[in-house]
């Protein structure tokens, strides 16, 4: 079992810092696998990760971005651009990936395919996109995902639209793909006639399938 801990609605800064403590934690302690840290940002962030075209992919002023109330903030994940606020859920999942036989593409895979499942219960078909990291629903993006590993121990993770402003996405070019539209858990729900389910169920669903696949891969093969 993971240590899960949901932390509600926080500021980016304040849980950076709190996975970089269970970052230091895993390593510590040689008899777990890891944490999984779960939240909404509040108030909304930008977060530029490691491609150095990134910010130019920010293509609100800052003026407006001052109006919304949005932050901006650097970060050393992997990846392009992405919009962090209320109604996503980002999940931090802060694993030691040597004790889980994982290495990191299969990792990457292993997330894609939770939140493909996930929304498969929900009668939504996600699929992947060869070229572009996340879980797409036809050519749009539902879950964008971004990882750092350090000493073989994840931080940063996934972010999945569950019911957000789809509008904020306006104000880059979601993960540098120009051209290719978000979309958000409710949404495609709605778009099928059914009723998009709370937050606290779309956690639980995540948490559960992630501990299911964690299991697997740690499972050997005969």
């Amino acid at each position: 079992m993971l240590r899960v801990t949901d932390l509600g609605r926080m500021r980016y800064r304040e849980a950076l810092a709190l996975q970089r403590e269970a970052h230091a934690r895993v390593l510590a302690d040689m008899t777990v696998m890891g944490e999984v840290l779960l939240v909404e940002h509040d108030p909304p962030v930008i977060t530029l990760g490691r491609r150095s075209e990134s910010r130019s992919h920010l293509v609100a002023a800052p003026d407006r971005l001052a109006a919304l109330g949005v932050e901006v903030e650097e970060s050393d994940r992997g990846g392009d651009i992405t919009w962090h606020g209320p109604g996503q859920l980002v999940a931090y999942p802060i694993l030691a990936l040597d004790r889980l036989r994982l290495r990191i593409h299969p990792y990457m895979r292993l997330l894609e395919q939770v939140v493909i499942d996930l929304i498969a219960d929900l009668g939504v078909e996600g699929d992947r996109d060869p070229s572009a990291t996340g879980v797409w629903v036809g050519s749009r993006k539902i879950c964008a995902m971004g990882v750092r590993v350090s000493r073989w121990v994840t931080t940063h993770g996934l972010a999945l639209n569950v019911d957000p402003d789809l509008a904020s996405f306006e104000l880059i070019v979601p993960c540098g793909l120009h051209g290719r539209p978000v979309t958000s858990l409710r949404r495609e729900v709605e778009a099928k006639g059914g009723t998009p389910p709370p937050m606290t169920v779309v956690k639980n669903s995540l948490v559960n399938h992630l501990e299911r696949h964690l299991q697997q891969a740690r499972t050997p093969s005969h």
